[in-house]
């Protein structure tokens, strides 16, 4: 069952230990406009899937972050997130990789969901038996010489 959040409340996801962000829902509009923002549309048609992720995730990132605790300077003063800042926040390889597993796969979820379905219990898959058989081995026979 899909569930869901009629609220659309931003929620507080942590990153880090001591690191936390708070990011507004993934919703529809959100994906779009940051489709259609110009860093993402930039990256070059030959660019690699990991160069297409980084600019996608810093254009989200750069949308969805509202506040955050436990970022500062090289100073240790704190500081509130530019976007500037953003970016230079998913720069951290760890960083990145949990803005990608807590906020950004759970709105692919669906996505993935609806590409992977069980059998029909009483469809054209139901019942169906394997009707390939192994190939079978020629009989060796021993040389003579």
């Amino acid at each position: 069952m899909l569930t869901l959040d009629l609220t659309k409340s931003p929620r507080w996801h942590d990153l880090a230990p001591g690191v936390r962000v708070q990011l507004r829902p993934l919703t529809t509009a959100l994906m779009v406009a940051t489709r259609s923002d110009p860093v993402v549309e930039a990256v070059p048609e030959d660019a690699s899937d990991e160069e297409r992720a980084v600019a996608f995730a810093k254009a989200l990132a750069r949308r969805a972050v509202l506040a955050w605790e436990g970022i500062g300077d090289a100073d240790g003063k704190p500081i509130d997130p530019s976007p500037e800042a953003v970016d230079a926040l998913l720069d951290v390889w760890p960083i990145f990789e949990a803005f990608q597993l807590t906020y950004v796969s759970k709105g692919l979820l669906l996505e993935q969901e609806k590409n992977g379905s069980a059998l029909s219990p009483n469809g054209t898959s139901a019942g169906a038996s394997a009707t390939a058989k192994p190939a079978r081995k020629p009989a060796r026979t021993a040389r003579r010489g």
